[in-house]
C-alpha cells in the first residue's frame, strides 16, 4: 500500500510505530497531487514548502512522545479559510492576490497538533454553487467519472479526498457544501451543529448558516478530525460553550435502542430511482444493526430552498459590501471616479452566481421589500426548525438521500441555475435549523458514480451521528474505497 493510500487512522499507527515519518507521508501526498491533479483540478495552491517543514516538526513531535493524533497527518484546506501567508483565494478573482495575516481557528488547532497542510482546494467563487464550476481559477473532477461533477461548494476537498491526494480535509457546509460533494465523491463529510466548530477565520457568506466541518475516508477519521478542531472560541460570537466529548468513543458496534425517523417528505417526487434504492439498503443496515425505524413529517420542507436563497443571498448581499476595491482585493485602475471605482472592481471581480446573489439579496432587503421577504423567510425558518424539534421528539436522528441524483456532467445545469438550487432541497433545512448532518457513502449507480446517504441529528448529537454513521459503514464495507486513478 502506498502511503497516500492510509486513512488518518492508520496512518497514526504507522506513524506512531516508526513504520513511516511524516515527512515520508507528505511526499507521497505532493507526488500523488503531481500525478494525479492535473486531471482532477483539486487544488488551487500547492505549499509543498510549507509543507514539508511543518512534516519535518511532527517528526520531531513524534519522536518526543506526543500523543496528539492528527500530528504528521497531511491535509487539504477548503480556500476560505484564512491561511497565514499562503494565499486565499474564496475562489474568486476579487481575492486573487489575498494573502491573510493570521490563521482561521481551525487551521490555528491543526497547525497546534503538528498537522501538515499540503494545499488550498477549489471552490465555488464564495462558496456560492452546487458544482464547484464557479471557481475563478480551476474546475476540480469527480474522480470516479472524468466529465463529471465533483459537487459544491468544497468540490476541492472532497475530490482531493477521493482522489487521495490528502488524508483529509476541512470545508465549510452553507446549504449542503459539505455533504453534497461528499456523497457525489464517495467520501464521508460531516456538517457539525452551528456553533460547534469555531467560524473565526472562515470567509463569510451567510453567516447565519456557514459551518467548518471535515472531509475523509472513512467515519473513523471523521471523529478524529472533529476532536481535533471542535470546541469554544471566543473570537467567534457565534460560538458556543457546550460539552466536547471524545467522538471516537461513540464509535461501538450496534444500535439497540436507537430509533431512526424516516422524513416521509424526502422519499417524493423527483428522487433518482437509484438513489432511493441505496437509501433503503442503508435502512435496512440500520435495522440489522437493532435500530428501530419510525416515519416522521417536516411539513415545511417545500419551503426551505426559497427560505434558504433569500436568506443566505440577503447574508452575502452584506458580507460581500466589504470588496470595493478600496483596502484589499481586486481594483479596477480605469476608473476615473470612486463610484466607478467601487462599480467596475465589484463587476470585474465577482462572478455571475455571485452577482446574481448580490442582487437578490439586495432586493429582499431593500426598503419596502424587507418584510415581505427577508422577515418572512425568517419567520418560516422558525418552522422549518420546529419541524425539527418535533420530529426529534420520537427519533433520535434522521435518515435520508444526501442529492436526489448521483453526479451530473459538466456544463448539465449551464443558464438554469434554478435545477441546481432544487439539488439543494434535502441538505439545506439543516443549515436553516442549525443541526448536524453527515453523508456516508452508500453504494453506486450503475455507471459508477457515488451515492451518499445522509444523517441528521439534534443539536450537539454528532457523537449520535457518528456512532449511527459508524454502524452503516459497517455494513457497506465502503470504507475507504477510491477509485483506480
Amino acid at each position: 500500500m502506498n502511503p497516500f493510500e492510509l486513512t488518518i487512522g492508520q496512518a497514526r499507527i504507522e506513524l506512531d510505530n516508526g513504520n513511516i515519518s511524516s515527512r515520508e507521508l507528505t511526499i507521497s501526498c505532493l507526488d500523488r497531487i503531481k500525478s494525479v491533479d492535473e486531471d482532477i483540478c483539486s487544488f488551487i495552491s500547492v505549499t509543498e514548502e510549507e509543507a514539508l517543514k511543518q512534516a519535518d516538526a511532527a517528526d520531531k513531535l513524534i519522536g518526543a512522545g506526543t500523543t496528539d493524533p492528527l500530528c504528521g497527518i497531511p491535509f487539504s484546506m477548503k480556500d476560505l479559510l484564512c491561511t497565514k501567508g499562503v494565499r486565499t483565494t474564496c475562489g474568486s478573482k476579487i481575492l486573487e492576490n489575498f494573502v491573510p495575516p493570521y490563521d482561521a481557528t481551525v487551521v490555528e488547532k491543526l497547525k497546534n497538533q503538528g498537522a501538515v497542510i499540503v494545499g488550498k482546494v477549489a471552490m465555488d467563487e464564495f462558496a456560492m454553487g452546487s458544482t464547484s464550476e464557479n471557481c475563478a481559477f480551476t474546475i476540480p473532477g469527480n474522480p470516479w467519472k472524468n466529465g463529471y461533477v465533483a459537487g459544491g461548494s468544497s468540490g476541492g476537498s472532497a475530490s482531493s479526498v477521493a482522489a487521495m491526494e490528502c488524508l483529509g480535509s476541512l470545508g465549510s457546509d452553507t446549504g449542503g457544501s459539505i455533504r453534497q460533494p461528499a456523497s457525489l465523491c464517495g467520501v464521508v463529510g460531516m456538517k457539525p451543529t452551528y456553533g460547534r466548530v469555531s467560524r473565526y477565520g472562515l470567509v463569510a457568506f451567510a453567516s447565519s448558516l456557514d459551518q467548518v466541518g471535515p472531509l475523509t475516508r472513512d467515519v473513523t477519521d471523521s471523529a478524529m478530525m472533529m476532536n481535533g478542531i471542535a470546541g469554544y472560541d471566543k473570537r467567534d460570537s457565534t460560538s458556543v460553550k457546550q460539552t466536547l466529548p471524545d467522538f471516537t468513543t461513540s464509535l461501538t458496534k450496534g444500535l439497540a435502542g436507537m430509533k431512526i425517523g424516516i422524513p416521509k417528505e424526502y422519499f417524493g417526487e423527483g428522487l433518482d430511482g437509484e438513489v432511493a434504492e441505496v437509501v433503503e439498503n442503508g435502512i435496512r443496515i440500520l435495522r440489522d444493526a437493532g435500530a428501530e425505524t419510525v416515519e416522521v413529517s417536516l411539513p415545511h420542507t417545500d419551503y426551505c430552498v426559497a427560505v434558504y436563497y433569500l436568506i443566505a443571498s440577503a447574508e452575502a448581499s452584506s458580507n460581500l459590501a466589504r470588496y470595493d476595491g478600496v483596502v484589499y482585493g481586486y481594483r479596477d485602475q480605469d476608473a476615473e471616479s470612486l463610484a466607478d471605482m467601487y462599480r467596475e472592481s465589484r463587476s470585474k471581480g465577482f462572478g455571475d452566481e455571485v452577482k446574481r446573489r448580490i442582487l437578490i439579496g439586495t432586493y429582499a432587503l431593500s426598503s419596502g421589500y424587507y418584510d415581505a421577504y427577508y422577515k418572512k423567510a425568517s419567520q418560516v425558518r422558525t418552522l422549518i426548525l420546529n419541524d425539527f424539534r418535533k420530529a426529534y421528539e420520537s427519533c433520535d436522528l434522521l435518515i435520508s438521500p444526501v442529492t436526489p441524483t448521483p453526479a451530473w456532467k459538466y456544463g448539465a445545469h449551464a443558464g438554469d441555475p434554478l435545477a441546481l438550487y432544487l439539488s439543494d432541497i434535502l441538505t439545506i433545512s439543516a443549515n436553516l435549523a442549525g443541526i448536524p448532518g453527515i453523508s456516508v457513502p452508500g453504494g453506486f449507480s450503475s455507471a459508477g458514480l457515488p451515492i451518499g446517504i445522509q444523517l441528521q441529528g439534534p443539536h450537539f448529537r454528532e457523537d449520535t451521528l457518528l456512532k449511527a454513521a459508524f454502524n452503516l459503514e459497517m455494513g457497506t464495507g465502503l470504507a475507504n474505497k477510491c477509485p483506480d486513478i
